[in-house]
């Protein structure tokens, strides 16, 4: 009699888990946007996720490859996870991106006539063969000297709107080079466009982690 009262119990443990694991997937299957996801979370405040997003040029694991195929609304997860933890795709975007290198000089540390004459020396050297990465490392004053001036791909939004928006609108192409001011913060550049405009894909994905029973 006991055994049985056990094995019941059992079962019905199990029923009980497997649907509300139906019931959590039911729920994500229900969110279509991020207003969706965001109503979600004040819903639900014990529930652990957030938005994240996946680019094809920053993320190069193969997880992050197997998202970016996804297409939107689809959802899977990883069984190598402590936790079942869903990835949903709720938006998928191309978006442009660009990639430049600069010297970059502070008129804190340096006149502007002094200023003038190493941006006049760096694009002259580099008419002449210099290797632009070289010429960062050895004028730019910020960290990003380290990577001979690389900023990486950036999209609007990402750095300060005076220098983004010379490389956006500037129609440049690929070995382009010029200067940028921005006085008000005692910045002045040399850039190199060192990749003509891509457009990337890039997913917003929500991941989400299915609670403890």
């Amino acid at each position: 009699m006991l055994k049985n009262l056990l094995i019941s119990t059992a079962l019905l443990l199990t029923s009980t888990i497997v649907i509300a694991q139906k019931d959590f997937e039911k729920s994500l299957d229900s969110l279509q946007t991020l207003d969706d996801v965001n109503l979600f979370f004040k819903k639900n405040k014990t529930i652990k996720g957030k938005v994240i997003v996946f680019n094809e040029e920053k993320h190069k694991t193969r997880m992050a490859e197997d998202i970016l195929k996804m297409s939107i609304g689809s959802k899977k997860y990883f069984k190598d996870a402590p936790q079942k933890t869903y990835y949903k795709v709720i938006e998928k975007n191309e978006i442009p991106y660009y990639r430049v290198s600069c010297v970059y000089l502070d008129s804190n540390k340096k006149s502007i006539s002094d200023i003038n004459s190493i941006r006049n020396q760096v694009i002259s050297k580099y008419h002449d063969g210099y290797r632009f990465t070289d010429l960062a490392k050895q004028f730019s004053m910020d960290n990003t000297a380290k990577q001979g001036g690389d900023l990486g791909w950036f999209t609007n939004g990402d750095l300060h709107p005076e220098f983004e928006i010379p490389v956006i609108e500037g129609n440049h192409t690929k070995g382009d080079i010029f200067t940028i001011d921005i006085p008000e913060i005692n910045a002045y550049y040399v850039v190199l466009v060192t990749q003509d405009k891509r457009l990337i894909k890039e997913s917003k994905v929500l991941k989400v982690t299915e609670p403890r029973k």
